[in-house]
């Protein structure tokens, strides 16, 4: 076996057993807790679409990535390529949306308690499932759009631009639909991300702030702040700055293939998907480490 494929193998089989049975624990955390409380905070509610989404995206897109790397390729004819990568596309642009929700939820939570700030935020928390499903349609529309645009195939062509995934081809008709195609979600991605970025650097502004409050009062609240916000506000910047850093290298990789007419190596194909799979199956390693309850639930696990 190639040395590509070992370690190719190594890298997604590991974030497999991260993601799935960490994304799992999260959402039964949450589960149980909605179930036998009847009620979970908007971050909370967040959190478990988060953790749902992103469970989506390791089970959709990693077990037939890790699949190729045994020797079993061209998994899929075309309604199969699409069962596959309609849904992951889907799930990928619902982890970054959410994920900006997040952080602008988060945002508005720690804002000064004037009536603009407060009447935002009951509109975030009356309207969270109204914007989720929003979510959900405009990423559907997008990639819905894309799918209907290009070929499937099970064999490579040198003459048109092709997306090689060793479980299936993408076979695009021209290198201008490829660049139509592609870059479409990275203005939308682009978007989210400036979002996130002036919300974290606001959250980073409050709490240095606090901060500097509590050295000079001894005060533990700032604002109508707690102890409890501050600390939610500090997961969503770790949160986002993990986001930054594993969907940035995607991205990165993603126009450096897109500044190419021919068809896209493999090494950059499988560096792009895992650096896309990181983030979905390591930010639960996160949320654990700052979640007190969640913490508490782990404890009386056997």
């Amino acid at each position: 076996m190639e040395i590509r494929l070992i370690l190719k193998a190594i890298l997604f089989l590991s974030l497999k057993a991260i993601g799935i049975p960490g994304n799992l624990i999260i959402l039964g955390y949450f589960a149980h807790f909605r179930i036998f409380t009847g009620k979970l905070i908007p971050a909370d509610t967040i959190l478990f679409k988060l953790s749902f989404i992103n469970l989506l995206v390791v089970l959709i897109r990693g077990i037939p990535q890790s699949l190729s790397t045994l020797g079993i390729q061209r998994l899929f004819n075309q309604q199969g390529c699409c069962f596959v990568i309609f849904p992951y596309r889907v799930c990928r642009a619902m982890s970054i949306s959410m994920t900006s929700l997040m952080s602008c939820y988060q945002n508005v939570l720690l804002a000064p308690s004037t009536t603009y700030w407060t009447t935002i935020k009951k509109m975030l928390v009356q309207n969270l499932l109204s914007i989720t499903l929003f979510f959900w349609c405009l990423n559907m529309t997008i990639h819905l759009f894309a799918m209907y645009s290009f070929s499937w195939g099970l064999y490579l062509n040198s003459t048109i631009h092709v997306l090689n995934l060793e479980f299936c081809l993408i076979i695009f008709p021209s290198y201008t639909d490829f660049l139509i195609i592609t870059l479409s979600p990275t203005v939308r991605d682009l978007i989210c991300i400036g979002l996130m970025s002036i919300s974290s650097v606001y959250i980073v502004m409050i709490l240095y702030q606090h901060m500097r409050r509590v050295k000079s009062i001894q005060s533990t609240k700032w604002n109508g702040g707690s102890n409890a916000e501050i600390k939610a506000a500090n997961a969503v910047v770790m949160l986002v700055s993990m986001y930054l850093c594993f969907f940035g290298l995607d991205n990165a990789i993603g126009l450096f293939s897109n500044s190419t007419s021919t068809s896209i190596s493999l090494e950059l194909t499988d560096a792009r998907v895992f650096f896309a799979s990181c983030y979905s199956a390591l930010s639960l390693l996160e949320v654990i480490a700052t979640n007190k309850k969640v913490q508490l639930k782990l404890k009386y696990l056997p």
